[in-house]
């Protein structure tokens, strides 16, 4: 028996109640967290990854399939939604069923069938083809009760601040309720990369590298002895 580690994310109550008790009667199904929005499920997944999520579609600011089209590496999803016509677009980003609301225990035992053949494949000699999830070239950013989406061209670097973030972008600082880790997971490791323990750098932002120091634009920040081979690598620099 496959043991799948999941996680539910929907904004109605009721609806994340009924699929938390499908779960909690299905052999193999393991629930790691609960959401209610899309901000709760990135800090969710940074604490604890997971191999399968059931997601909601139509969520406020951030709907389920801009959340999954934000993540580099996603997980299995299934998606459910109230509204049939969300079908379409949720297998062409190759979820692996659509559960429509409200959800009976024989529907979802149903999908339950498809996600075991995805893992049976998973773990088998043959290789699966990688899903291919569209890339976005925005983030958002938590600030406090609301989410702030912000390109990734806008943004020079981003400072930790405890459990918090300054993201510095060219004339404005965003304070973000966000670890600096969690950004770093988030953000393309073709586009941004940890120079410090303290800062993450948008490459295209840097104009010179002297010694122990790169040069943004009007500003210089240090570059950590452990991350110092890892950026030359990027750079191709020999």
């Amino acid at each position: 028996m496959n043991i799948i580690n999941c996680m539910v994310v929907d904004d109605e109550p009721i609806a994340r109640d009924i699929i938390i008790s499908h779960i909690a009667n299905t052999p193999g199904l393991i629930l790691v967290k609960s959401c209610m929005n899309a901000s709760e499920a990135y800090e969710g997944l940074y604490q604890h990854p997971v191999d399968l999520i059931f997601l909601d579609i139509q969520m406020p600011v951030i709907t389920g399939v801009d959340f999954l089209r934000s993540l580099r590496n996603p997980p299995l999803v299934v998606f459910t939604t109230a509204y049939e016509h969300y079908a379409i677009e949720g297998f062409e980003l190759n979820s692996v069923d659509y559960l429509l609301k409200p959800i009976t225990y024989d529907r979802f035992h149903q999908a339950m069938q498809k996600i075991n053949d995805r893992f049976a494949y998973k773990n088998s000699l043959v290789i699966p083809p990688t899903p291919i999830v569209p890339q976005v070239d925005y983030i958002f950013i938590k600030m406090d009760t609301k989410l702030v989406r912000v390109n990734h061209e806008q943004i020079n670097y981003i400072q930790a601040e405890k459990d918090y973030s300054s993201v510095y972008l060219d004339n404005k600082r965003l304070f973000a309720s966000m670890h600096l880790k969690l950004f770093e997971e988030l953000l393309p490791k073709d586009r941004f990369l940890r120079v410090h323990r303290s800062f993450l750098v948008n490459l295209s932002k840097i104009k010179t590298i002297q010694g122990n120091m790169i040069e943004l634009e009007g500003k210089e920040l240090p570059i950590g002895a452990n991350y110092k081979e890892e950026l030359f690598r990027t750079l191709g620099i020999a």
